[in-house]
């Protein structure tokens, strides 16, 4: 078998916006510089946590091409080229390889799409055409698609089809997907130690734009097999990473991101800048992360 292509912590970058709600590029540039000073080696472009479905698809690109160009080999780089039409996920992939990306993360068909597993299967292949490692993405609480073990098989026959992310928050449901012996990806923040205990090949996270130094050390742990310091190093992220699961997910991330110094603006309309009774909160959850991840 091959070596999975995105071992460890990929980090699901929150897009930066300014103030007028436009990309902001300078700040994409600054954020990425600072993010890989903290020991992130793979990031996700135009993510859920960056606002996938708010960007227009040419805002999309634009981030895919300057991300990729800031980063330049240094990190690997995921793209999510999701979209209604798998003709659009082929377009969106064959750009995210002109521009050196080494793999797309892709939902399945959403929006009263098919349940079917064969039309799902049919799906991926379709886009795979696309000619990148694709993750697909199991969030069946948003898409009404629940990738199963059985259905993971089958999508592994797809030459392309290399992982699915897990966002389900299921613990239980991700490690029937890991005794499949496929590789794995966590997509759920409250889980990463206990996903990595049980074998998930790696990680798409976006609460580690809050804290990126503290949640590699986590990783770091993990992959050396040290798993009282992965309880230690856990201990100070587990409140802010169960806090932002609980609801409000994106705009939680760009508060607290700003907060520890790694701003990305405010998240773009129709979601709003998290209310100051929520603020309390979240600036309880986070203890002394903010001086942990000074860089």
């Amino acid at each position: 078998m091959a070596e999975f292509p995105f071992p460890g912590l990929n980090l699901a970058l929150a897009t930066p916006f300014d103030a007028r709600g436009r990309l902001d590029l300078t700040r994409l540039e600054s954020l990425i510089e600072r993010y890989i000073a903290s020991g992130i080696r793979g990031f996700v472009l135009s993510s859920g946590t960056g606002m996938h479905v708010y960007l227009s698809k040419e805002e999309s690109k634009e981030l895919v091409e300057q991300g990729s160009k800031i980063i330049n080999g240094r990190a690997k780089v995921i793209v999510q080229t999701s979209a209604l039409l798998v003709e659009e996920v082929v377009d969106r992939t064959k750009h995210a390889a002109e521009c050196g990306a080494d793999g797309v993360m892709v939902l399945p068909p959403f929006f009263e799409g098919p349940t079917d597993e064969e039309d799902i299967f049919a799906f991926y292949a379709e886009a795979s055409k696309g000619g990148l490692p694709i993750i697909g993405y199991n969030v069946p609480h948003a898409v009404g698609i629940e990738i199963t073990p059985s259905l993971l098989s089958k999508l592994s026959e797809i030459p392309n089809f290399c992982t699915a992310k897990d966002s389900s928050g299921d613990l239980g449901k991700q490690a029937s997907l890991i005794r499949t012996r496929l590789p794995i990806m966590n997509g759920a923040d409250p889980l990463v130690p206990y996903a990595l205990f049980a074998g998930a090949a790696g990680l798409i996270w976006g609460g580690a734009n809050i804290a990126p130094k503290s949640c590699a050390a986590v990783v770091e742990a993990a992959q050396a097999g040290d798993w009282h310091l992965v309880r230690e190093r856990w201990r100070a992220l587990e409140p802010i990473m169960s806090l932002i699961w609980q609801g409000d997910y994106v705009q939680s991330v760009y508060a607290a991101s700003k907060i520890t110094g790694f701003d990305a603006g405010k998240p773009r309309r129709p979601l709003n800048a998290l209310p100051p009774k929520k603020m309390i909160a979240l600036r309880m959850a986070l203890g002394e992360l903010k001086k942990a991840e000074k860089v």
